[in-house]
């Protein structure tokens, strides 16, 4: 049997740990406008819960906010602050409501605080980190898995499931939905990561999107719901 390499255990162990729905980075708060979608009668069991999440990574995640951390990580593991600056900027504007701007900038904040007061950056990541503000969570992200050392692949993936876990726990806390219904949906729309992934890669910068009319709806709808156990 080859045994398996330190380093490549240890770099397990810390995607685990960016991957965690433990990060105190507050993302259990938010569900990007699917708490809406229930009370507005858009979806209504793990079917429609499947078929709205599934739209959402696959024509606003994918090639919006995945695409953007594809190249924000790229930019933070060389050194590219203007970049990166540029590319954090660009998630902030993509943001169609007043909730998902304060919700990448809300954890954004939370996981730079993180980093910085775990002592995870070098000198030049904290310069970098401090031309970003106010940070988005695409860019703190691309920040903590310089720190700990991981690339992009793995690094892009977790966080696309990170995401997909919270979409499916909110479909589950305001539908709701069982535990084991809500394991069927991580089953099913996990296999859709690999192609996620894959577009958020290969996109080119100018076809770049996160245009959802339906998304924007329900997310402006939810600033004003009357009751609520989410902030977005």
């Amino acid at each position: 049997m080859t045994a398996t390499p330190i380093g490549s255990v240890q770099s397990l162990v810390r995607l685990l740990q960016l991957a965690s729905p433990t990060l105190p980075v507050g993302a259990y708060s938010y569900s990007q406008g699917l708490e809406s979608a229930v009370a507005h009668g858009w979806v209504v069991d793990a079917r429609t819960a499947a078929s709205w999440i599934s739209d959402l990574l696959r024509f606003v995640v994918a090639p919006g906010e995945a695409a953007a951390l594809w190249r924000l990580l790229a930019a933070v593991d060389r050194g590219d602050w203007a970049a990166a600056e540029d590319w954090n900027d660009w998630v902030r504007a993509s943001r169609e409501t007043c909730e998902l701007r304060a919700e990448t900038e809300q954890m954004g904040a939370a996981l730079a605080k993180l980093v910085a007061e775990l002592d995870l950056l070098d000198p030049a990541a904290r310069a970098g980190a401090a031309t970003m503000f106010p940070v988005t969570l695409p860019a703190a992200y691309g920040l903590a898995a310089r720190a700990f050392g991981i690339t992009r692949e793995p690094a892009a993936t977790a966080y696309l499931w990170s995401w997909l876990e919270n979409q499916v726990l909110a479909a589950m806390k305001t539908i709701p939905l069982g535990q084991v219904a809500g394991q069927r949906l991580m089953l099913e729309l996990g296999a859709a990561i690999p192609e996620a992934l894959a577009v958020a890669r290969s996109i080119p910068d100018d076809e770049m999107s996160t245009f959802a009319p339906g998304l924007a709806l329900a997310s402006s709808r939810h600033e004003k719901q009357y009751t609520r156990l989410f902030r977005s």
